[in-house]
């Protein structure tokens, strides 16, 4: 059968249910209320950041920061990501610009980057993939050469730290998804980490219909505010990523243990001084003796769901035919057409990756 979290294996309902009591009993909810103030105030602290702005998802979390940056012209990004980053460009009505990504962590590969500069430019979006951290050195160097804004696309870095710096602290910002698939959730939610204090404002504004003031409208904004409810989920679930994520290592160990030495299956190798949060398990299938797809079909029939994670390449989308050439990013192209992630939750039982690992080896 499908594999699903069951009520007994997360925390004691009753956590949740006291959590939202004075909610409940209010009868009514403040935007941007006590508990979304308490978890943008516990965040900070999480993530060792100097600020956190709260959204419903991570999408316009993304939208909203763009914008208020006032970016103009190009930006240059990754086509080997979910949709959401590249329709945020557009959505801003910028031109994306797709660089190719590494063979091995399959993040931006920072040596191509400078060659798609222009004086049409405006900054660099890289996605950290998988749990895999860009070379955020490398990028700083090149954003401070060319004047530059980074913003990173940070959906799946939760909790990942760097030489014991939180990833929320690279560039001038970044996007986190609290969606409900993430390692730390909210249901659905999103954040944005920034150095710059003088955004938090303007991205409240953004987020709040581009209300200024009591009888002003000073910005195109929309309606992008975290719910009370959805706060008081992150408020719980934050107690327990730290063991979460323990245990997600686990799951990830279990499927090393199987899958390593398999010829024809690569696996990504842990990245040297990064404390990973262990969001996704990756697999490429190089030269295997089932392709991808084939693999993919051989465990759906076994009622277990992995995800062809990115595929397609958002250059190659329907919405943005014929306006960019997915051979320009050819190793990009390459993974996008072997990856496949396999599943991994907490309280994934080690007996069911077993089970997985068998069918893909038998």
């Amino acid at each position: 059968m499908t594999i699903q979290v069951t009520r007994s294996s997360m925390p004691e309902i009753e956590e949740y249910i006291e959590e939202i009591r004075e909610l409940w009993d209010s009868h009514w909810l403040t935007n941007m209320g006590s508990k979304h103030q308490l978890l943008e105030a516990q965040l900070v602290d999480y993530l060792t950041v100097p600020n956190v702005t709260l959204f419903t998802n991570g999408h316009l979390a993304l939208e909203c920061i763009i914008a208020a940056m006032d970016l103009k012209g190009e930006v240059i990004t990754t086509p080997f990501t979910f949709a959401s980053t590249t329709h945020a460009i557009v959505r801003n009505g910028l031109k994306p610009v797709f660089c190719d990504i590494n063979p091995d962590d399959y993040t931006i590969d920072v040596k191509k980057i400078e060659s798609l500069i222009t004086d049409q430019t405006s900054a660099i979006i890289p996605v950290h993939v998988y749990g895999n951290i860009c070379d955020v050195e490398a990028i700083e160097v090149i954003a401070k050469k060319h004047n530059l804004k980074v913003i990173y696309d940070a959906a799946h870095t939760f909790g990942v730290t760097v030489n014991g710096h939180g990833i929320g602290n690279f560039g001038d910002a970044s996007m986190f998804s609290f969606h409900a698939t993430k390692v730390f959730n909210t249901i659905e939610g999103g954040a944005v980490t920034y150095n710059d204090s003088s955004l938090k404002q303007i991205l409240i504004d953004l987020k709040n219909f581009g209300i200024t003031g009591t009888d002003t409208v000073g910005y195109v904004g929309g309606n992008a505010k975290m719910n009370e409810f959805q706060a008081a989920m992150g408020i719980c679930n934050l107690r327990h990523v730290n063991n979460e994520i323990i245990k997600r290592k686990k799951v990830v160990e279990r499927y090393k243990s199987h899958l390593k030495d398999v010829t024809g299956i690569k696996l990504t190798q842990d990245q040297v001084d990064v404390e990973s949060n262990y969001a996704y398990f990756p697999v490429v299938f190089e030269e295997y003796k089932m392709t991808r797809d084939e693999v993919y079909n051989k465990l759906m029939t076994n009622d277990i769901i992995a995800r062809k994670y990115f595929y397609p390449l958002t250059n190659s989308f329907e919405c943005y035919q014929e306006l960019y050439d997915k051979g320009k990013t050819p190793v990009a192209e390459y993974i996008a057409d072997r990856v496949l992630t396999l599943p991994l939750y907490a309280d994934l039982p080690l007996e069911e990756v077993d089970r997985i690992c068998q069918i893909i080896k038998s």
